[in-house]
């Protein structure tokens, strides 16, 4: 286990129960892949308390099912690609309610799909039908939004406020990926103000730029053809929680004013010489901090409890902002 020393700047008395940390298994995409169940059970040792799906490496959905039981996960919700449900949505539901889903979420829309395209409007009747069926076998339909939705559409608003004036929210739920919308220049706050009524869950995600990079960012994580070059300049980095430019304590009290269930950790690729469990747990433990006492942390990675003289234990120390 990583080994990580955590202050709170000023302590408060624990508040009552909240919302509850999960983890989104792209994270550990690679690990899922070598190793479903063994990873499940990694997951759990963290502290966790529930998984949100991105694929099923093959597994049998009956068999996934039975391994959350046994580990003791919530199988909470699953990212399914569009095409995937327009290929056969009927599976889809089934596949992810035998596993105990109460969700399934649109991740990611291809150029061609997106706000601004000649196309959006056919995307988003492909998403209102998709989330009738789901909401019919008893599961509800979510988007999570990267920054590509906060284009200005011909009505003056963002792509993805007109997603949500078109799809009522009975139908369509967010999951407000918060680096994404910090990325396009948005407040994460006001955004989880905003469509407080849609919301059970959030994509807590924090990351370090030195500036916009030119082109889509997440090509760097393989999402698009032709990603663009890591430079001084534009540097973009996936952080753990309370890593990276996001002010976690804000955050998490906006949290609290919503009826949000569960705070979803994801990080798209590790960093800071973490492997890709070492950043979930790491996550998780700033999470747990300052969810119980309000207030920013101090974080010191080491190879210890700190009590070798191992020049690793000096390194990365750093405060939330």
């Amino acid at each position: 286990m990583l080994a990580v020393a955590i202050s709170a700047v000023a302590c408060k008395a624990p508040e009552a129960q909240g919302p509850k940390l999960a983890v989104i298994l792209y994270t550990v995409r690679n690990e899922m892949a070598a190793d479903f169940k063994g990873t499940l059970e990694k997951v759990k040792e963290i502290g966790y308390e529930g998984v949100e799906f991105a694929g099923l490496f093959g597994n049998d959905p009956a068999q996934v099912k039975a391994w959350c039981d046994e580990i003791g996960l919530k199988p909470i919700s699953a990212h399914v690609a569009l095409n995937e449900m327009r290929a056969d949505i009927d599976k889809v539901i089934s596949d992810y309610k035998t596993i105990g889903c109460e969700y399934i979420v649109v991740p990611y829309l291809e150029t061609s799909d997106r706000p601004g395209t000649e196309n959006f409007e056919n995307t988003l009747a492909d998403i209102k039908a998709f989330a009738e069926k789901a909401k019919a076998a008893g599961l509800k339909m979510l988007y999570h939004n990267h920054d590509f939705e906060f284009v200005e559409m011909p009505d003056g608003t963002f792509g993805l406020d007109y997603m949500y004036n078109t799809i009522p929210a009975d139908l369509l739920g967010a999951e407000l990926d918060l680096c994404w919308v910090k990325y396009a220049g948005q407040d994460p706050c006001e955004y989880i103000a905003k469509y407080a009524d849609r919301e059970n869950v959030v994509h807590m995600k924090d990351y370090y730029a030195t500036a916009k990079v030119e082109g889509d960012p997440y090509a760097l994580i393989g999402q698009d053809e032709g990603g663009v070059e890591e430079s001084p300049e534009t540097a973009f980095e996936f952080r753990p929680v309370g890593m990276g430019l996001q002010s976690v304590s804000d955050i998490l009290k906006a949290v609290k004013d919503t009826d949000i269930e569960w705070i979803i950790v994801e990080q798209d690729e590790p960093s800071m010489g973490l492997s890709p469990l070492e950043c979930a747990e790491l996550s998780y433990k700033v999470l747990e901090m300052v969810l119980e006492s309000g207030e920013d942390v101090q974080v010191e990675i080491g190879c210890c409890d700190g009590d070798c003289d191992c020049e690793d234990c000096q390194h990365n120390h750093e405060k939330t902002e």
